[in-house]
């Protein structure tokens, strides 16, 4: 049986959580947990993974198990949450590392291949975006509207998506079959949303999302010029991050491998082993050097 550990290190004054396990002579794989999730999300799969490879799995500030400071007493931003995550690698001595980006994880894994590219091994993007195209009718208007105009009132749809309704909807929804999710997801993201001022933290962070759409130039370049081995892995049925957005990659990286799964935005819950057993085939041959084993699309 994998032995995970949980660790708490303090970075800028403030506790940062992490799960850790593998050992710690075999290749890195950073978990970058989307929103409102945590690492919580990645609970299943790091024992898959921890055999052959050296995982870690933070929490970003107010999210999960690290500290959740007000936003009077942190600037949350995008850039500050990949930049206490890059604080916590370099403690870590990571300097070389595979990166899985979900949601949220996308513009912070973004920032790190900026920051460093010559420390990304390789790309595994689960619905975690990188072109406009990714980006669905659902929510998102409602985030551009609160972006060019922070009021209360623009503020009372994003409020509504943090309800305990809405966030059982974002597991749930695109699920071939939603039985097979645990309530545990969405209760312990709410659970989380009720410490005080979280909410607020969401909403300095949906007023923030126009500074990754802005960077999708760079990020876009840095894949044409690395051309970094990807495995872009999406839940067909997202209608946050839609379809167009995973095939997009292909543009930049015409190499990466790309496989719509019958799923929606948190494809852990839904179609573990299926996407799955894609991570511990392209892992093995890009970080192992292992021979192919052919994977059927799905």
């Amino acid at each position: 049986m994998t032995h995970v550990s949980y660790h708490t290190v303090s970075i800028d004054g403030h506790d940062v959580f992490y799960r850790e396990a593998g050992d710690p002579a075999s290749p890195t794989v950073l978990l970058l947990h989307g929103a409102p999730a945590s690492s919580f999300m990645f609970r299943e799969l790091i024992p898959l993974l921890a055999d052959r490879y050296h995982v870690i799995a933070p929490d970003y500030l107010g999210f999960g198990h690290s500290d959740s400071p007000t936003v009077d007493e942190f600037a949350y931003s995008f850039d500050a949450l990949a930049g206490i995550v890059d604080q916590l690698t370099e403690r870590l001595g990571l300097d070389r590392y595979a990166v899985y980006a979900q949601d949220y994880g996308a513009p912070v894994a973004w920032r790190l291949a900026l920051a460093h590219p010559e420390r990304i091994t390789a790309i595994i993007s689960q619905n975690g975006n990188a072109y406009s195209e990714g980006f669905g009718q659902i929510f998102w208007p409602d985030v551009t509207t609160y972006t060019a105009d922070p009021t209360s009132e623009n503020a009372k749809p994003l409020r509504a998506a943090l309800t305990p309704e809405s966030l059982r909807e974002q597991y749930l929804a695109g699920a071939a079959d939603p039985s097979t999710i645990s309530p545990d997801t969405w209760q312990s993201d709410y659970a989380n949303l009720q410490r005080p001022g979280d909410v607020e933290v969401a909403l300095t962070l949906f007023a923030d999302y126009h500074t990754n759409v802005e960077l999708y130039p760079s990020v876009q370049q840095y894949f044409r010029d690395s051309q970094v081995a990807a495995l872009i892995v999406w839940g067909k049925n997202d209608e946050v991050f839609v379809p167009a957005g995973a095939e997009a990659f292909r543009r930049d990286l015409p190499n990466a491998e790309i496989h719509l799964l019958n799923g929606g935005h948190f494809l852990l819950e839904s179609q573990l082993e299926a996407e799955s057993a894609l991570i511990l085939d392209f892992l093995a041959r890009v970080l192992l050097s292992e021979p192919r084993e052919l994977v059927p699309h799905q």
